[in-house]
């Protein structure tokens, strides 16, 4: 198994360069097609506008920025492939980021795009992250707004719950996991159960991760009066992770997706980039 096909969202943004330059070196390591799309989010008619008349240059002011918006993208996608010899894919689609991206990944290995930005300076919504995480299926690679320090996937962190979300993340992860030096299983507050953990909390994933020749040892850890996401942040800088991987968590409401709480605090905080299946 290997991500034979990399997709990555290319926004306007000012940092959007910071998950394009993760996504092309992913690329060149795994040998995968780089596939850069860009979505344009359709014109709506404001609430204001009366006629024909006053739409005209609502409508030619949308068209400007949307072409500005468009050569910015393009701009940074064509930069993140200075100097490497990947065979590449553009697409530029007329709908909203969320849809397009939840769509296009289906047909891809491993969809990288950025974490929200504080300061958000393009029309990209700040849910984007959880809503195609949860909505796709298949794994997001979400790199933080100030950038990886260093490729991801050398020591790489396994939240491990013993669920189908983590155990669905860590077999979309395996291309890093048997690439990595090494491999923490980080286990939170665990009870063995028949039906979860078995008898010794751990085991079992570090015993099917080392038949598919993964570096791995387990650490078990308690909560104490931090939430799950507080400590999973804390041991990753502790260790020195370069990549945490964990399942996407979330449900329905109104008919809208809804992350769990340790998944929000991660995208809210991390440091590092963030593998997520759900």
């Amino acid at each position: 198994m290997s991500y034979q096909t990399i997709l990555v969202h290319c926004d306007a943004g000012k940092k959007v360069s910071c998950h394009l330059d993760v996504a092309a070196e992913l690329a060149g390591r795994f040998g995968s097609v780089f596939v850069g799309l860009h979505a344009q989010p359709p014109f709506e008619t404001p609430a204001f506008a009366e006629g024909a008349f006053g739409m005209a240059p609502v409508y030619r002011a949308y068209e400007e920025a949307a072409k500005v918006d468009l050569a910015a993208s393009r701009t940074a996608f064509d930069r993140a492939l200075k100097g490497k010899h990947l065979p590449t894919e553009w697409r530029v689609v007329d709908d909203y980021p969320e849809e397009a991206l939840t769509i296009a990944a289906r047909y891809a290995d491993l969809l990288v795009l950025g974490q929200a930005t504080p300061d958000n300076d393009v029309a990209t919504p700040e849910n984007l992250p959880e809503s195609v995480a949860l909505a796709t299926g298949r794994p997001v690679l979400v790199v933080p707004h100030i950038g990886a320090d260093k490729p991801p996937g050398k020591k790489v962190m396994l939240c491990w719950n013993a669920s189908r979300e983590s155990a669905r993340a860590a077999s979309d992860a395996l291309p890093f996991l048997k690439a990595a030096d090494e491999v923490v299983v980080l286990i939170v507050d665990p009870k063995s159960s028949a039906n979860g953990h078995g008898a010794e909390p751990g085991a079992d994933v570090a015993v099917w991760l080392a038949r598919h020749g993964v570096k791995v040892t387990v650490q078990r850890d308690t909560a104490s009066d931090s939430d799950i996401g507080n400590v999973i942040l804390s041991r990753a800088a502790d260790l020195d992770i370069d990549l945490i991987v964990m399942g996407a968590y979330g449900h329905s409401r109104m008919r809208e997706l809804v992350m769990g709480g340790v998944s929000r605090t991660l995208l809210a905080s991390m440091t590092v980039p963030v593998l997520m299946s759900h």
